[in-house]
Order: structure tokens, then C-alpha cells, then sequence
């Protein structure tokens, strides 16, 4: 099934990204914008989750509500998905968390994965990925192979600030079942393979140079 992308747009994901473009933003400001427009973002990812009935008892009367019939799980990619974790787990404090960490190859741009913190088990999950830039394409597929390599339902959901033209072609080439939720599809990328735009390199821009 091909890659199905959702550009979302909202006024306030707008302005939040301006801010985190401008590269005189300080590393605090930027962390502020970054949750901003992750909260934003799931906000729309998550809207098709599935819902069970409940009956639930206010003040005044007997009401039905509804509940997530499934808890999801969130994976942020170590260490720039580390900006959407907050907002995912305000609006999910249920959820189960795991963790993947990928470096990218500086000469080659391959993925290279060093943190595995998955449950061994995904059957039946609905999988949430958070990265805040989708460039090359090379660490989300890793990322989401290894969700699907342990029975994760798909699509996956992938949650990104931004996204180059050929980091979507890449997971779709890739031939993985997946739904993107960015706030901009940017120019291209460059020959160091950052994205243009963009607005430089997110993790160090949240944390500092590593």
C-alpha cells in the first residue's frame, strides 16, 4: 500500500514553524515551538484511533462516554523524537513507550541503529513514530521495520515536523504501510543531506551540538 501523506495545516502550527526556521531561535524557545506543533500534529494523527463505549455516571446523570479501545504505542527515534515525546504522552498518558535510536552515516547517510527498547511484542498495537525530520527516509524505515517485524498493526502512524520529497519516496520505494503527519514538505535535500529548507539539525537545536 503507498505511503499516505497528511499535510496539516493550522495557524498555529504556522507561526510555531517560523519560529523554529529562524535560526537566532534560542535552544529553549525551539523546544517550546517543537512541543507546540507536536501537539498539534498528534492531535491529527491520532483522530482515527479506534473507541470503545462506556457508560459513565457525571453529577447529574447516567451518560455514555468513550474510552481508546487500545492503548497505542509511542516511539520516538533517539534523540530529536524526543521534542513530540512530551505532547504524546499529555495527550496518551496511557500509552506504552519505546525507544529507537539510529545515527545517520555522515559519509555514506546510511542508518545506523544503536538503541532497540521495543516491547517484543507489537501484535495488535497501533505504532506512533515520532521524528521530528523525515530527510533521507533511511532511519524511519528502519524504525518501522522493526515495528512491523514485531507484529505491529499498520498503518504506522509517523509523526514529523518536516519532510523532504525524497525521504517520502524512499518509504514509499520501501514498499511500508505508513501514514505521515508533517506540518511541511519542504524544497529537497542537499548534498549533505539535510533538508531544504529545514531549519538545521533538530536534535542539536533542542539539546545542543553532541
Amino acid at each position: 500500500m503507498p505511503v499516505q501523506v497528511h499535510l496539516v495545516e493550522h495557524p498555529l502550527i504556522a507561526a510555531a514553524l517560523t519560529r523554529i526556521r529562524d535560526e537566532t531561535t534560542p535552544n529553549t524557545i525551539f523546544r517550546q515551538e517543537l512541543e507546540r506543533i507536536g501537539t498539534l500534529l498528534i492531535a491529527e494523527a491520532t483522530s482515527a484511533l479506534a473507541t470503545t463505549e462506556v457508560a459513565v455516571q457525571t453529577p447529574v446523570a447516567l451518560t455514555t462516554g468513550h474510552v481508546l479501545t487500545s492503548e497505542p504505542v509511542i516511539v520516538p527515534i533517539l534523540r530529536a523524537g524526543l521534542g513530540f515525546l512530551q505532547s504524546a504522552q499529555t495527550l496518551m498518558p496511557g500509552a506504552d513507550i519505546g525507544f529507537v535510536g539510529i545515527s545517520r552515516d555522515e559519509h555514506t547517510f546510511e542508518p545506523k541503529p544503536y538503541v532497540n527498547k521495543l516491547p517484543e511484542s507489537l501484535v495488535g498495537r497501533t505504532c506512533i513514530v515520532l521524528d521530528p525530520m523525515l530527510a533521507t527516509g533511511g532511519s524511519l524505515a528502519l524504525a518501522c521495520r522493526l515495528l512491523i517485524e514485531r507484529g505491529a498493526n499498520t498503518p504506522i502512524i509517523v509523526v514529523c515536523a518536516l519532510a523532504a520529497p525524497e525521504g517520502i519516496e524512499a518509504i514509499d520505494q520501501a514498499g511500508l504501510d505508513t501514514q505521515i503527519f508533517t506540518a511541511s514538505i519542504d524544497e529537497r535535500l542537499n548534498e549533505n543531506a539535510y533538508i531544504v529548507p529545514g531549519l538545521g539539525d533538530a536534535g542539536d537545536r533542542q539539546f545542543g551540538a553532541a
